[in-house]
């Protein structure tokens, strides 16, 4: 087994975001083992440079800062060896694994998940003697490309400042939040703000459609006025050219909606527009859409002016612009 090097960096988790992350990581010099559940990613980071973990355990020996960029609270669980499968317990960490995975190691939780559970981990992970950094990013696979994510940071300020160039490689700009979990709360509030907008952008365009106004001159109308964004702009395209490959997925940005709705309802929050939001998602999931961009949440609109039943139009059915 390797001796855990302070140079090397770890990084599971290669998905849409994650991929290009790391690919920046390696682009700036750092010295890369990466590790990820199915191993084509993997291979592909592999042929950039990277040096592939045989499993976890060989991925945490390697590495003394392990970033973690994983879709689920259950997937870090069984990542850090916390999901309680030692000794059968689904609520405590599984003590020998989890701890020897953990101790005199930097974990970076880069996803976003539920401000408990990253306060529960955060005291597990000082418990067993790491540290842990909460660092959510704000952005889509095109800036997690470009490296212009806008990174979020929480946790001990030592650790916060070892790990910030690491961050500085994968983002634009970086922010100090205070204490575990303030900034996954600051990720919640920041994706309440896109979850919205792209819904009232879809809304919008909908509403063009069905009153007969020119989408193409919709988004050029936008595109020139001060509420112009690169968000706006992104999507109004992908709505005006029905191009629905992902940037943000609606089965993912489902998932942030209903995180987000959990908190505000934990915290006493008025939530109106995030719980419709939510609602529209879910209906545009249901109808098999899930992988598709969040601009697709446009067809959850036309199936209720349809008389859907609440019922987005089934994935592979074109949607025309007049």
């Amino acid at each position: 087994m390797h001796a855990a090097s302070p140079s090397s960096v770890g990084f599971a988790g290669l998905g849409i975001m994650g991929r290009p992350m790391a690919a920046n990581l390696l682009a700036s010099g750092v010295d890369l083992v990466v590790w990820n559940r199915s191993p084509g990613p993997a291979a592909d980071l592999a042929d950039l440079g990277a040096a592939v973990a045989r499993d976890v355990d060989d991925l945490f020996a390697r590495c003394r800062v392990v970033i973690l960029m994983l879709a689920t609270e259950e997937a870090i669980d069984a990542v850090l060896g916390r999901d309680g499968s030692a000794d059968g317990s689904a609520d405590s960490p599984a003590p020998s694994r989890f701890a020897a995975r953990v101790a005199g190691h930097i974990v970076v939780q880069m996803g976003t998940v539920t401000p408990g559970y990253s306060r529960r981990l955060a005291y597990d992970i000082a418990a067993a003697g790491g540290s842990y950094v909460e660092a959510p990013v704000s952005g889509s696979r095109g800036p997690a490309t470009e490296g212009t994510l806008v990174a979020m940071l929480a946790g001990p300020p030592a650790a916060v400042a070892e790990i910030e160039p690491l961050v500085d490689a994968v983002s634009a700009q970086r922010f100090a939040c205070g204490d575990v979990p303030a900034a996954l709360t600051m990720k919640l509030a920041v994706n309440t703000f896109l979850i919205t907008m792209v819904t009232g952008l879809a809304e919008a365009f909908h509403f063009a459609e069905t009153t007969g106004a020119d989408p193409r001159v919709l988004r050029d109308v936008l595109d020139a006025g001060p509420m112009a964004s690169v968000v706006s702009r992104g999507k109004a395209a992908k709505l005006v050219d029905g191009d629905l490959s992902p940037q943000a997925a609606i089965a993912d940005v489902l998932k942030n909606a209903t995180l987000i709705e959990d908190a505000a309802r934990a915290a006493g929050a008025a939530h109106p527009l995030m719980a419709v939001c939510r609602r529209l998602f879910a209906e545009t999931a249901d109808a098999g859409r899930g992988g598709e961009d969040m601009a697709a949440v446009v067809t959850a609109l036309e199936a209720r002016a349809a008389g859907g039943a609440g019922t987005a139009r089934p994935a592979g059915a074109a949607r025309a612009v007049r």
